[in-house]
């Protein structure tokens, strides 16, 4: 059933009920509506899900009937990809773009993240709406608070020791650094348990708990200890790297609103803060539907194959209003990003070394 106005008002992050979501934005809005593209798609995900849940089984299969053998480490790249299909549908499901039923729509996140993945899909879907709602605002945004990474001078300025190295080289580091995100969301997870209610603090924890038991059991009845240890680091190193590279074109080096400044409407606050990755069907696969970043942070319940029809619609309204359209290829999107890393590290690289005198 077709969403109603007030549904979509409801969807969109930074505005709330009976406000209205702008002059600039409202025209795109009942034109997406008009076409039907926030409609849902329950026969598309149902066979996305379906056909991802085979693909595990398929691979889980590979893995206890190769067994002992160092070939088993052959299936972890493929275990890898579909772990980040798996992420995606998850995705998808805290933005209600699968269903609009918030019962079933958390079953599906917590079953993709919490119980698939070992992710928590309320840690995850709490930071997610955060960034959604603010995307690269330094005060308001998660994903650009200063932590391994930093993304404007002034955070990087105040860094000292080791952190202070790791922004004057975060640009050559950051490749290899989503090697370890993996593992980083899943402690990320279990640490968020403490936020939550207590209800919701047993069900996902349970979940996150089997998720490690079950994944840990299938490799050590498979394989020996270190062909095990070797699968699963080799398994979730690729994995955050696919998540990685999926996430970092999508606002890395983009317009960062000034805190201080003129407050952005909806229209301007989402498409001049991301960019798109142009491509074809592979690269809506490899990067999830993310590569059209600005239709998802406009319309972030809209389903995943609509976010295409979507564009041409988007990007003749913001040519109309004079908005500036970020859209590249994949190889350059991670340059620019890159380059961006590389500037906020700059002065820590040409600074002269501090002076010790006799009496330090």
């Amino acid at each position: 059933m077709p969403q109603t106005a007030t549904a979509v008002v409801e969807d969109l992050p930074g505005v709330g009920v009976g406000q209205s979501p702008g002059s600039d934005f409202a025209p795109l809005l009942r034109t997406v509506r008009a076409r039907g593209l926030l409609d849902r798609r329950h026969g598309w995900y149902a066979r996305a899900i379906t056909v991802n849940a085979l693909a595990l089984a398929a691979v889980v299969t590979g893995v206890a009937l190769i067994g002992n053998s160092w070939w088993a480490l052959v299936l972890a790249p493929l275990l890898a990809a579909f772990s980040a299909r798996t992420a995606f549908i998850g995705h998808d499901a805290g933005h209600a773009q699968i269903t609009g039923n918030k019962g079933v729509g958390r079953a599906i996140g917590l079953v993709h993240g919490n119980l698939l993945l070992g992710l928590s899909y309320s840690w995850w879907n709490h930071k997610h709406n955060r960034h959604h709602a603010n995307p690269n605002h330094i005060d308001k945004d998660p994903d650009v608070v200063a932590d391994v990474l930093v993304f404007t001078g002034e955070q990087a300025e105040v860094r000292v020791g080791f952190r202070r190295w790791l922004t004057r080289n975060q640009a050559w580091l950051f490749f290899p650094l989503t090697l370890l995100e993996g593992v980083a969301l899943k402690v990320h997870g279990f640490q968020d348990l403490r936020r939550q209610p207590p209800r919701e603090r047993v069900v996902e924890g349970l979940l996150l708990v089997t998720h490690v038991v079950a994944y840990a059991t299938l490799l050590l009845t498979s394989m020996s200890l270190g062909k095990a240890l070797a699968f699963a680091a080799l398994h979730q190193a690729l994995f955050g790297l696919h998540l990685g590279m999926a996430f970092a074109p999508n606002h890395k080096g983009m317009e960062m609103p000034d805190p201080d400044g003129e407050r952005w409407g909806h229209l301007r606050r989402q498409v001049l803060t991301s960019r798109n990755v142009r491509g074809a069907a592979l690269t809506d696969w490899f990067l999830g539907g993310l590569n059209y970043q600005i239709e998802h942070h406009l319309f972030p319940s809209m389903p995943r194959p609509h976010l295409r029809l979507a564009q041409p619609l988007v990007r003749a309204h913001c040519r109309e209003l004079g908005i500036s359209y970020a859209e590249t290829g994949l190889v350059d999107s991670y340059r620019q990003a890159l380059r961006h890393m590389h500037v906020v590290g700059e002065p820590l690289r040409t600074e002269q070394p501090r002076k010790v005198s006799g009496g330090e």
